[in-house]
């Protein structure tokens, strides 16, 4: 087990920026050779969703589209989030890295990066790919306007000024989020409406996770959450029906996958399996098996390199994740891994690894309980059925478990016999070799991926922002010589757009990732902008080639 994280220090930032400044002249090198035949990738990303569809067995779940989605490609049942709340976890996508690492691990915090960290859409973009993301970030830092050609609601492929150049193209849906189980009854309603009558759940015949009380309340909620998944499928029917309808869908690799696990207690924000196993399929004409299924081990720091192996652009050595298809596939891994930190106004830190089999969970608070309150999370009406059965004394014994004093110092389950993870075996002498084994790989994984859970929030706000004080990255320098345009910035890991031209009033910059040196005619102008990850984008800089 080895992970590609680099030393702390400036001659380390230095190795990765000129490794990746490298890659960057590798895809640009070819692009113009005409070197690479490379795919459309297109995400489809659905927020707090377990694998709680008919493609993944369950009967409760109807879900046409994304079975049929399933039947013509591979479906992975071992996919994981490396954590159960979707701003580490996007953090973690966008740059290929465990937000541990790299200091984005605490929901709701802005992170800065080290400076050899990039939204991995920018090796993208430079090896001409238009990328383009509807529209949700949420990456724990600025989405900075190098990372995408168009980032907002409606972005599309179809928006390409070039329908010829290969795109990446991120359609986050949003209508399986938590607050929607949650939505008033007449907004519910709504939505009901719009299912065909045998498309709407029945609550009664929900099937209710052993940890939750099974109550007219619960059951609700569970229908509720899955009618959205119904609904949500349908959305996915016409992502899927357009890319027929434009002759793109042969030569698309369509990736299907929720963030992290359901929005509903004691699985979204934590690193069981109801809050970080998550649906994942993919399919790839010509080059997937129709109808697959891989049981293998993949987590989202994969989505990334494996996105970049597919477009033929070399994956950075930091990168964390492994690529898992094509040529260029990795071997299969060990483990996974996650953890939990601060979540919103509740300090926490919990670590958990797994195999296929087998999760070891370790708490390093355990003195807090379980069960705090997260005004958020409280909101739901299931939390608040379980807090109130609670204080009446009406819950049983699994079901008491989330409201303990304490928290054990460690955690270990067998995912197959007991996958909700109610049985604590950390003590039965039957399995102490592979807990023992299981207790190794956490801490290599600790020490390998310089897990920065233990330092202080207060210091590492600290480092990045001494006294507070938000950086800016400095101003590019626009130098040119005979028509040829070179920018530069002094800012250690800064990328650098540009635009050409002034933008019509009401019409969006069209910002232009900036690689390598420009040939312009004269009398044009142009507008340099840089940016780095966390920190203030610079002002614009501004020239006329002459």
């Amino acid at each position: 087990m080895k992970f590609r994280t680099p030393n702390s220090g400036i001659v380390a930032t230095l190795l990765i920026l000129i490794l990746s400044a490298r890659c960057f002249t590798a895809e640009l090198s070819a692009r113009r050779d005409g070197l690479l035949k490379r795919p459309n990738i297109l995400w489809i990303s659905l927020e707090d969703i377990s694998p709680d569809l008919r493609c993944y067995g369950d009967a409760y779940a109807i879900t046409p589209h994304i079975d049929r989605l399933a039947q013509q490609g591979v479906l992975f049942t071992n996919a994981f989030s490396h954590s159960g709340v979707c701003a580490p976890t996007r953090s973690g996508i966008i740059t290929g890295m465990y937000p541990t690492t790299i200091g984005t691990h605490h929901m709701r915090a802005n992170g800065v990066p080290p400076a050899y960290v990039r939204c991995f859409t920018e090796y993208l973009r430079n090896a001409g790919y238009y990328c383009t993301n509807d529209a949700k970030t949420d990456y724990q830092f600025a989405a900075p306007i190098t990372a995408w050609d168009d980032n907002r609601r409606g972005a599309h492929w179809r928006n390409r000024p070039d329908s010829t150049s290969p795109f990446f193209c991120v359609i986050n849906l949003t209508s399986t989020h938590e607050s929607r189980i949650r939505q008033p009854e007449q907004a519910y309603q709504k939505l009901r409406a719009s299912l065909m009558p045998e498309q709407r759940h029945d609550p009664a015949a929900a099937l209710v996770p052993p940890y939750y009380p099974d109550t007219p309340l619960t059951r609700s909620d569970w229908a509720r959450y899955a009618d959205l998944i119904t609904f949500t499928d349908r959305r996915v029917g016409k992502i899927l029906q357009d890319l027929e309808e434009d002759g793109l869908a042969d030569e698309t690799v369509v990736f299907f996958w929720g963030d992290h696990g359901r929005g509903l207690p004691r699985a979204k924000r934590w690193i069981y399996d109801s809050g970080i196993r998550v649906p994942l399929i993919v399919r790839w004409p010509g080059h997937v098996p129709e109808g697959a299924r891989r049981d293998d081990l993949v987590c989202f720091l994969d989505l990334a390199p494996t996105a970049l192996a597919l477009a033929g652009v070399a994956v950075p050595e930091h990168f964390q994740g492994q690529v898992i298809l094509g040529p260029e596939r990795a071997k299969e891994r060990e483990f996974i891994f996650a953890a939990r930190d601060r979540m919103d106004e509740t300090r926490d830190i919990i670590r958990a690894v797994r195999d296929k089999r087998f999760k070891y969970i370790r708490n390093f608070m355990p003195e807090l309980p379980y069960a705090q309150t997260i005004d958020y999370m409280d909101q739901m009406p299931t939390m608040r059925e379980l807090r109130r059965l609670h204080e009446a004394g009406e819950l049983n014994e699994h079901q008491r478990l989330f409201f303990r004093d304490r928290k054990p110092v460690e955690e270990f389950y067998d995912t197959l016999a007991d996958p909700h993870e109610i049985r604590n075996l950390v003590a039965d002498p039957t399995f102490q070799p592979q807990l023992q084994r299981m207790r190794v790989a956490l801490d290599v994984w600790a020490r390998e991926t310089e897990d920065l859970g233990l330092i202080p929030e207060p210091i590492l706000d600290d480092r990045a922002r001494p006294e507070g004080r938000w950086r800016t990255t400095q101003t590019p320098q626009i130098v040119i010589q005979n028509g040829r345009v070179s920018i530069s910035c002094r800012t250690m890991g800064a990328s650098i757009a540009y635009a050409l031209g002034k933008p019509a009033p009401g019409q969006r910059s069209d910002w232009k990732l900036y690689s390598q040196p420009i040939a312009l005619p004269a009398d044009t102008r142009l507008r340099a902008r840089a940016c780095r990850l966390g920190y203030r984008d610079s002002p614009i800089a501004r020239a006329v080639v002459r």
